[in-house]
C-alpha cells in the first residue's frame, strides 16, 4: 500500500465514516470498524481513482507539451533558397 496518510488525516477519515454509517445506516460502528473500512477502501477502491488522476495528469501534460512546442515553431525563421 502506498498511501501515506499523516494521523491526522486518518483521524479525520476514520471519523467521517463513523458519521456516514451513523446518518446513512443509521448504525453506529467502533473507530476500529471505521478503521477496516478505510483500509478496504485505501486497498481496493483508491488505485482505480489514482490511475484515473494519473491518466488525466499524463493528458494534460501532454496537451501542454503540444502547445508549447506549437509555440516553439511559430518562431522558426524562413530560410530562402
Amino acid at each position: 500500500m502506498f498511501y501515506k496518510l499523516t494521523k491526522e488525516q486518518q483521524e479525520v477519515m476514520i471519523s467521517d465514516i463513523q458519521t456516514f454509517f451513523s446518518q446513512e445506516r443509521e448504525e453506529e460502528i467502533s473507530e476500529f470498524a471505521a478503521e477496516r473500512v478505510l483500509d478496504f477502501f485505501k486497498e481496493t477502491i483508491a488505485p482505480h481513482f489514482y490511475n484515473m488522476a494519473i491518466s488525466d495528469a499524463k493528458k494534460l501534460v501532454e496537451e501542454q507539451f503540444m502547445a508549447i512546442e506549437d509555440e516553439i515553431l511559430t518562431l522558426e525563421k524562413p530560410i530562402r533558397k
